[in-house]
């Protein structure tokens, strides 16, 4: 839960910071990939959403957990999510397929979108790796709707680890759509540094997948302009190790209930500020979804973040992964 547009122009409608949705239906879209639909328990319409947007859900035991909505933005009716049940993960996904069933509650956050699909976009070039398939679809959507020009390459194992492929297929032309299945060789699926080996005026690519196809997609386009590589991690990578962030602690100072704290060499600020009393909302803790974003008024700031565009990194960090160049950071909390 990595955009080169300022985020805090791409602003969703007004709608409640939580909403209670009911499980219509549970539906197997691959091997180990469930679609979730959610409706309003009283039949009402939900917010309309943009392309690439991902909700807050919480979960049974606790969990919060972002996923990216994978239905048609404009369709008020539902929200769709496809999630993959990962046996290694935190939990979030292994909750939902095993625990969560049709016609129960759930408590979903307003959604957010650090993924959205700009428009002067002249040709997406949409590359989805297994599960990233989600935000790229609502994108898919737009566009098919709108009659821009798209190209959608899917990755994926083999057939059978595909999700949504009857949707896909009746939504995109066959020209403008792609499967490429490696079976588990890389070398047998997509080339994509030939896919990005030319840039051309007004073409965009948006990239969403595990971290191995995300590394690949994102060397394959470092030589694209700026602005014109967009993507969406769901795992945070491995931080790059640089010679200028200090290992030892920092001080946070929250300027508007005028508490300080120490934050440990090996403590997050969230937790630091948890300890003193004060609560942040989270969700990924890796830097991944913005649900914890928050204002920062002094300091030189250590982002290790994938979601914060250069704009808003001047005047905004994620407590859950930031970390401090100074020796003290001054927050709006």
């Amino acid at each position: 839960m990595n955009a080169p547009i300022p985020l805090s122009v791409l602003t969703e409608p007004v709608v409640p910071a939580q909403l209670q949705l009911q499980v219509c239906g549970i539906r197997l879209q691959a091997e180990g990939i469930h679609a979730f639909d959610l409706a309003h328990p009283d039949g009402d319409e939900l917010p309309q959403v943009q392309a690439g947007s991902h909700v807050d859900v919480h979960l049974p035991g606790g969990l919060v957990r972002s996923y990216s909505l994978a239905g048609d933005p404009s369709d008020c009716s539902r929200w769709t999510l496809g999630v993959l049940r990962e046996a290694k993960g935190r939990g979030g996904s292994k909750a939902l397929h095993d625990q969560v069933r049709v016609g129960e509650l759930i408590t979903v956050g307003a959604p957010r979108n650090a993924f959205a699909l700009l428009d002067e976009t002249e040709h997406a070039i949409l590359i989805a790796g297994g599960i990233g398939i989600t935000p790229l679809k609502s994108m898919a959507h737009v566009l098919a709707k709108e009659g821009r020009s798209f190209e959608l390459h899917y990755c994926a194992r083999t057939s059978k680890h595909a999700a949504f492929v009857e949707e896909l297929c009746d939504l995109i032309p066959d020209e403008r759509l792609s499967f490429h299945f490696d079976n588990g060789d890389p070398a047998e699926g997509l080339d994509i540094k030939a896919l990005l080996a030319k840039h051309e005026p007004g073409h965009h690519v948006y990239f969403c997948g595990p971290g191995g196809f995300m590394k690949a997609c994102t060397e394959a386009a470092s030589h694209w302009p700026k602005g014109t590589v967009h993507s969406e991690h769901f795992k945070a990578p491995e931080p790059a190790k640089t010679n200028n962030t200090p290992s030892g602690g920092f001080e946070v100072k929250l300027a508007r209930s005028g508490i300080s704290v120490q934050v440990g060499p090996d403590q997050t600020i969230v937790r630091a500020i948890e300890l003193a009393g004060q609560r942040v909302p989270t969700s990924c803790l890796s830097g991944l979804c913005g649900a914890c974003k928050v204002d920062y008024l002094e300091g030189d700031v250590d982002h290790q973040d994938f979601i914060l565009s250069d704009e808003e990194k001047q005047r905004c960090l994620t407590v859950c992964v930031s970390r401090a160049k100074s020796s003290c950071l001054v927050l709006d909390l």
